[in-house]
This record gives structure tokens, C-alpha cells and sequence, in this order.
């Protein structure tokens, strides 16, 4: 086992009171004992060290000796071991589209499965228009206007429309930002498979379940199947541990992780956080994290759920969920 250290920047993210230990490992190497010494005050890159035990999934479809998003893949597609590279048909719990790409999906479900389709299930279908709200032109609004017939016509339960564009008080369903929204009212929940037409739809990942962008193709196809054909991704799991200086953000994280990888080193790999430092943030906090994994190439972000995941969703679904956690055996 290689251990590297990297010398902060100036500005250094290890402070003289509290030391942050960030250890960076690939699932497929083998597990290792070794750990960097804090007393150097640097970030170190460890590759592997020992997982923490967690009580795995009860699903029967799920077995041990898998990853987190290996056991979401498994369970989607009534699978009872998967592994990285295999090519599933997964089941989709919800798929999220905007006023970018939702007239372009909806243009792709209509031809190819007909004008007067219907999407598979009005209820794990979430538009939010919240890109081109805040201009006059009338070819951006038309986006709008093709979202809400959409929705009227395929009576879409989650449709977070807005009306006036000159008050915005006068806009109860308007919800912002679809990354946001997403979470705010309830549509991440741990376990599940949320697909988006948007890069950063991994941001959902934060709430322990499978979240990443998609194409307008893709959500056409999904919009009349709920499936979609995915590749199991292998794991980059980042093990974080120690008590973060009040003015370290869960951003110069992500960005110093970025900085040791580089732009291309989580290319279509699941990017898993876990350790002391990453249980101790809030749940926006985790959700920046997962947001700026496709900046260095990953398929998706992911944080175990935990007490602050379950007290976040309390007043927000009545869904039930069950939440998977990466075996010790896990490569």
C-alpha cells in the first residue's frame, strides 16, 4: 500500500488546532491496516484502509460483499450479485427533467411511443422549470408551456409550475432550484435509483441512493418504460475523518479531493464518502459534495444515510425506503 502526501495550499486546510485526515482508496485495491499520521498536518492520500462495520441490507434481493451503489444496482434490477462492468436493465424510482431538456425528452417519448402515450408513472415523474424563469423571451417560456401541457395532459402529480413571472409570492408550487427542490420536498430517499436531465443530478447522492444525469434519449425512454440499461460503476470510496475548522466548507473539500484526482480521475466511477468528517456534516453540506463529483468525471456521489439523513426526511416522505451499506468485503 502507497501512502502519498499532498502539501496544502498557502491557505492550508489543516489548521493548528484540528487535524482533518483525508484518505482517498479504490475498492478494488486490497484493504490495508496502514494510516497516515496526523501530527504532519498535510492531507494524505491512503489507498484502502480498514472499512468501518455496518449492518448490511436486509433485502433479499442483496447479499454481502458488494459496494453501496453495487447493492442499489442489484436491488433495481432484481439482481442478487453485481459486480463493476456488468450492464443492467434497472428499474427507476424517479426521474427528474427541466425546462432545458424536458421539451426535448418529451419530443423523443412522443415518436417513439406514440402522440397519445402515456408515461409509465405520473407519480416518479418530477418536472421543476428552473432555468429559463427569469426571462421575457418568448422561445425560453415556450419551454415552460410545453412542460405544463405535458403535465396536464399526463396529469403529472409532480409538477413545480410557475405562473407570474412578475411576483414570485404568487408561485406556491414554484420550489427553485431542481437540485433543491428534489430534496426539499422529498423525492431523494436512501436505496433508491433518481435519474435527471442535468449533470449535477448527483447531488441526490448525498441522501444514500444512485443519482446521476442522463440524456434527453434516455429520459424518453424512461418516461415510457421506467427502465434504463446502466453500466454497474466501480467505486472510488474517500475516507474522511477528524473535526473540519469552522472556516473549512464541505466546498474545499470536494475540491481538494478534485485537486488529488484531477478532472478525469473519477471517470465513471462511483464516488463514495464516508468517515468522521463527512457524518458530522449537514445534509446541504453532503449534498455539495455529491454535486461536484461529475466535475472530476464520476458517475455518481454517494454518503451513507444515516441519523441525519432519517431526522432530514421525517416531515418530507411518507414513501418508505430501505437503505444500503457497503460491505467490509466490498472491492
Amino acid at each position: 500500500m502507497a501512502c502519498s502526501t499532498v502539501t496544502p495550499p498557502s491557505t492550508s486546510f489543516i489548521g493548528n488546532k484540528k487535524d482533518l485526515n483525508l484518505s482517498a482508496f479504490s475498492s478494488a485495491t486490497p484493504l490495508s491496516s496502514q494510516k497516515c499520521k496526523r501530527k504532519s498536518k498535510k492531507i494524505c492520500s491512503v489507498m484502502s484502509p480498514q472499512q468501518s462495520e455496518r449492518k448490511p441490507a436486509t433485502t433479499g434481493s442483496v447479499k454481502t460483499g458488494m459496494t453501496m451503489t453495487e447493492k442499489i444496482f442489484a436491488r433495481a434490477s432484481e439482481k442478487t450479485q453485481l459486480s463493476p462492468g456488468e450492464n443492467v436493465w434497472v428499474d427507476v424510482d424517479v426521474l427528474m427533467t427541466h425546462d432545458v431538456c424536458g421539451p426535448g425528452s418529451i419530443g423523443i417519448f412522443k415518436k417513439e411511443f406514440g402522440q397519445n402515450a402515456k408515461v409509465w408513472d405520473r407519480e416518479k415523474v418530477v418536472i421543476i422549470p428552473d432555468h429559463y424563469i427569469f426571462t421575457t423571451d418568448e422561445r425560453a417560456n415556450r419551454n415552460v408551456d410545453i412542460l405544463r401541457d405535458f403535465c396536464m395532459e399526463q396529469n403529472i402529480k409532480y409538477f413545480y409550475d410557475i405562473k407570474d413571472l412578475s411576483n414570485f409570492k404568487a408561485n406556491p408550487d414554484y420550489k427553485g432550484v431542481c437540485h433543491v427542490a428534489l430534496a426539499q420536498e422529498g423525492h431523494c430517499r436512501p436505496g433508491e435509483v433518481l435519474l435527471g436531465t442535468d449533470s449535477h443530478t448527483c447531488t441526490a447522492g448525498a441522501f444514500g441512493q444512485f443519482a446521476t444525469g442522463i440524456g434527453n434519449t434516455d429520459a424518453g425512454f424512461v418516461l415510457g418504460t421506467g427502465k434504463l440499461l446502466l453500466k454497474v460503476p466501480p467505486t472510488l470510496r474517500f475516507v474522511m475523518d477528524g473535526e473540519m475548522p469552522d472556516y473549512l466548507l464541505a466546498k474545499d473539500l470536494i475540491l481538494q479531493i478534485i485537486g488529488e484526482i484531477s478532472v478525469a480521475g473519477g471517470t465513471y466511477k462511483a464516488m463514495e464518502f464516508v468517515g468522521s468528517t463527512v457524518e458530522s456534516l449537514s445534509m446541504e453540506e453532503r449534498m455539495t459534495l455529491c454535486n461536484m463529483v461529475v466535475e472530476a468525471g464520476g458517475k455518481n456521489g454517494i454518503v451513507p444515510a444515516d441519523s441525519t439523513t432519517f431526522k432530514y426526511l421525517e416531515d418530507k416522505t411518507s414513501v418508505p425506503y430501505e437503505p444500503v451499506y457497503s460491505d467490509a468485503k466490498a472491492r
